[in-house]
């Protein structure tokens, strides 16, 4: 195999490793396009038809190229710039893929982005924008993953996953530090959507560098899409007939290579892995707007569609403080896109 596209993996679970170390590193990104320091606003409206008193949302889909991704591509990009690499391939659903697009631009790094054919318009466009080279592969979002692997192997590129490189992690452990410097006190309950975890993922180990109680994570997939779920429950997960997608194409990974990891950060803290309904991941999107005049991608909607359920079931006291991350901009994808 060769070396642009080895991944180490723990000797245990199997999933890719971490960096071991409690500061992100290179400490100083050097590829910085004014990435993290994302606002945390109240959800009041909402957060009234909930019953809840404390709904709060840290607008993630600020970030210089419209997600969050942009937290690890920043050190992703800064490492392999410091490498001197000149080339790399990437695969994503869109928002990842413009995130590393956008910094290898900004390092001088060639890029090639991988998506699947059905990635929303805007995204791909976005991608082009930054003089990355885009590959459009039929199929879903596994086989995008599957094409740029190979893709690295036959040409010796780089393959600068985001869901496999433990510099991307690193990235996303801000959020993490910016919540204590954000909310005091800082919040109970933080619902994430969850595809590959890495936000979910950082922020537990972000928690643990700063030796502080980390709150209860919450993984929130689709119901066509839900490994995660299934693992957590112990169960297995039947996969969906291809042509039954959900609109949430963020989250929709049907083999997360971090998912073992992703088990031991939601039990580790008390918290939950549960699904929800298209029905309702759209109605939220909607919701969001209307009361609150944000506007995000349906990817992002999951995690408040699980509100409702956690509630129900008595995971979460409608007194307690809660934060959703609003993880991308629906400039970038909407609902009339991903369906039409």
């Amino acid at each position: 195999m060769p070396a642009s596209v080895t991944v180490n993996h723990c000797a245990s679970c199997q999933d890719p490793l971490f960096i071991s170390t409690k500061t992100p590193y290179p400490v100083n990104n050097i590829m910085d396009l004014g990435q993290g320091n994302t606002p945390v606003v109240k959800l009041k409206r909402i957060g009234l038809e909930f019953g809840l008193s404390d709904l709060w949302a840290k607008l993630e889909y600020l970030n210089p190229t419209g997600s969050f991704k942009d937290r690890g591509s920043a050190t992703l990009i800064s490492a392999l710039h410091t490498m001197k690499i000149n080339s790399l391939a990437e695969d994503s659903s869109g928002n990842a893929g413009a995130s590393i697009a956008a910094y290898s631009a900004k390092a001088g790094i060639n890029a090639h982005i991988f998506v699947p054919a059905s990635a929303p318009s805007v995204k791909v466009l976005q991608i082009a924008f930054y003089n990355a080279e885009v590959h459009r592969i039929e199929g879903g979002r596994e086989q995008a993953a599957i094409s740029c692997y190979r893709f690295c192997t036959n040409h010796d590129i780089i393959y600068a996953s985001h869901n496999l490189s433990p510099f991307f992690i690193e990235g996303t452990k801000q959020f993490a530090y910016e919540l204590i410097q954000d909310m005091d006190p800082y919040p109970d309950h933080i619902l994430f959507p969850t595809g590959n975890g890495s936000l979910l993922l950082g922020t537990w180990r972000g928690f643990s560098d700063m030796g502080l109680h980390c709150p209860k994570l919450y993984a929130v997939q689709s119901e066509l899409c839900a490994p995660i779920v299934s693992q957590f429950s112990g169960k297995k997960w039947a996969r969906h007939s291809p042509k039954t997608q959900t609109i949430a194409g963020g989250i929709a990974v049907e083999n997360p290579p971090r998912l073992n990891q992703c088990i031991k950060a939601i039990k580790t803290t008390k918290g939950q892995a549960i699904s929800v309904t298209e029905n309702n991941i759209s109605t939220m999107q909607s919701k969001l707007a209307r009361l609150e005049g944000l506007l995000i991608e349906p990817t992002s909607a999951a995690a408040l569609a699980g509100i409702p359920n956690l509630l129900d079931q008595g995971y979460i006291n409608p007194s307690e403080r809660i934060l959703i991350p609003l993880t991308g901009s629906g400039f970038k994808d909407t609902l009339a896109d991903n369906t039409g």
